[in-house]
């Protein structure tokens, strides 16, 4: 039997004071901690990747609450040693149902590489980051606190993940603010989920994109080398190599559409 997934060493300390601070806010309205994103999937590189957190609560947990948690965690108060901090709070009743919808309570970016944001209002953002949150976190995610991932995150179904792939992979075609390798590591990740149902990690996912797409190998090679390095010094890449990948990764979740007979929501 393989041994239950840890947190790296280096984020133990500050996972279990973010677990203390959110226990003390939330008091009995806490449902769930837990580790999403490359912490789940065993791929956190330190000084690259965020550390990704989904906390879910009962909806009778009280409004004031949600700024006096986005006050406790926030960087530097609650010193972040990664990249940034991606923190998403839930209702417990939006996150057992396969929802299609945004559906946060506390949307919360910090740390000393990411944007500042704090976002209370779903309307807010786009749909799709939560949903494929929410699909990963189901799949895979690490329990820091309370009842385990799959008695309290559903899986959204899968025309719904592939309509927010699609969505997905326009934000990282035309979107600003993106790591290019970055960009094209989720366009592998992508690909790999539309031919097999789960989520990879990323450098996972491009090790079979450059087995499987000579074409493209060359560029998906350079993305992981650029992986490799701390963010403020990634590598460039071409970018037409890159639209030209992502034009290819589009088509393929597009495929994936039709043969689930193109339903999406």
């Amino acid at each position: 039997m393989s041994r239950p997934l840890l947190p790296p060493r280096e984020l133990r300390p500050y996972l279990d004071e973010l677990v203390h601070r959110t226990r003390a806010v939330c008091g009995p309205h806490l449902v769930s901690v837990l580790a999403v994103g490359s912490l789940a999937l065993g791929d956190y590189r330190h000084g690259r990747s965020d550390v990704d957190v989904t906390v879910v609560v009962d909806r009778s947990l009280p409004r004031r609450a949600l700024p006096e948690l986005a006050d406790a965690l926030a960087h530097p108060a609650l010193t972040c040693p990664a990249a940034g901090l991606e923190l998403v709070a839930y209702p417990a009743d939006l996150a057992a149902g396969p929802s299609g919808e945004a559906g946060y309570l506390l949307d919360l970016n910090t740390g000393p590489s990411l944007p500042e944001r704090v976002s209370y209002d779903p309307r807010e953002a786009p749909a799709f980051w939560y949903v494929l949150d929410r699909s990963l976190a189901h799949q895979c995610g690490l329990p820091l606190f309370g009842r385990p991932v799959r008695d309290v995150i559903a899986a959204p179904e899968r025309p719904t993940v592939l309509a927010a792939l699609r969505a997905s992979v326009r934000e990282h075609t035309e979107g600003e603010g993106h790591v290019a390798d970055n960009r094209v590591l989720n366009g592998c990740r992508s690909v790999v989920y539309c031919r097999t149902g789960h989520w990879f990690a990323k450098r996972r996912a491009a090790e079979v994109i450059a087995a499987s797409e000579e074409a493209f190998r060359p560029l998906v090679t350079d993305a992981l080398r650029s992986f490799e390095r701390p963010r403020e010094s990634a590598l460039t890449l071409p970018g037409p190599a890159v639209r030209d990948f992502l034009a290819w990764v589009a088509a393929r979740v597009d495929e994936a559409v039709e043969a689930e007979g193109g339903r999406t929501g």
